[in-house]
């Protein structure tokens, strides 16, 4: 009994012919430039071949390589906001033209919702750790985590401090707006019910902020709290 061979394709139909492979290959090792310009190259001199398939072609051969310039982000894990303290926010608002513009730096508790606000006409890494002191400083309870974007303002500088003040740094994930969820609403707050009813000056923010604050910390209910202060439910802890 003679058995029957397979009648399976040895190769995919829109596979490259193996010519033009070793074409892209050998382009690649002469200008040793992206895939971009190699496919420029290749249809310049009459070869008929998408863009996708010499990127698919260069990583199929090893031939591709990260770019320097890329950060690649590692995590540390969220920590879950089970006390005041374990997890706060911070941030900052930019408030008017570049030229005349006044920064606000806003802190939030994601357990009990305290939080603390301060303007500044500069956001500098120091900066921020100096105004996360006077936060620490101004708060009931000590903060274990701080999370912030990726902005310069809370780069290396900023961490190293932070450790020197027993807090760990991590970073909200890129791409995840509700990493920071409860501060973005924080900062509409504190711009609809106070900013945009006083004089855009730094000396009158620095004395109607902290009033606004201390309103919010103590006075104003939060339904997200069962209609509570956070001070009412910081007591609880």
């Amino acid at each position: 009994m003679i058995p029957t061979l397979s009648s399976r394709p040895h190769h995919h139909p829109r596979e490259l012919p193996v010519d033009l492979v070793k074409t892209i290959i050998a382009y690649r090792e002469k200008y040793r430039r992206c895939a971009e310009v190699i496919h420029w190259h290749l249809e310049k001199d009459g070869y008929i071949v998408s863009l996708s398939s010499v990127k698919q072609t260069l990583k199929r051969n090893h031939l591709t390589y990260p770019s320097p310039w890329k950060k690649w982000h590692h995590y540390t894990p969220r920590p879950v906001p089970e006390s005041p303290g374990k997890l706060v926010q911070i941030d900052t608002i930019m408030d008017g033209a570049p030229e005349d513009r006044i920064y606000i730096y806003t802190l939030l508790d994601v357990c009990c919702r305290w939080a603390y606000a301060e303007p500044s006409l500069y956001v500098r890494a120091g900066r921020s750790a100096l105004i996360l002191k006077h936060a620490q400083h101004a708060s009931p309870f000590v903060f274990a985590t701080i999370q912030s974007d990726h902005g310069s303002e809370f780069s290396k500088y900023f961490k190293k401090k932070a450790i020197e003040m027993g807090m760990e740094h991590r970073h909200s994930r890129v791409r995840t707006p509700t990493d920071n969820a409860h501060l973005e609403r924080f900062n509409r707050t504190i711009q609809d019910e106070c900013l945009c009813h006083i004089p855009r000056r730094l000396s009158v923010y620095q004395k109607e902020i902290p009033e606004f604050i201390r309103y919010y910390n103590y006075e104003r209910p939060h339904m997200s709290l069962g209609m509570q202060t956070p001070m009412e439910v910081l007591r609880s802890y």
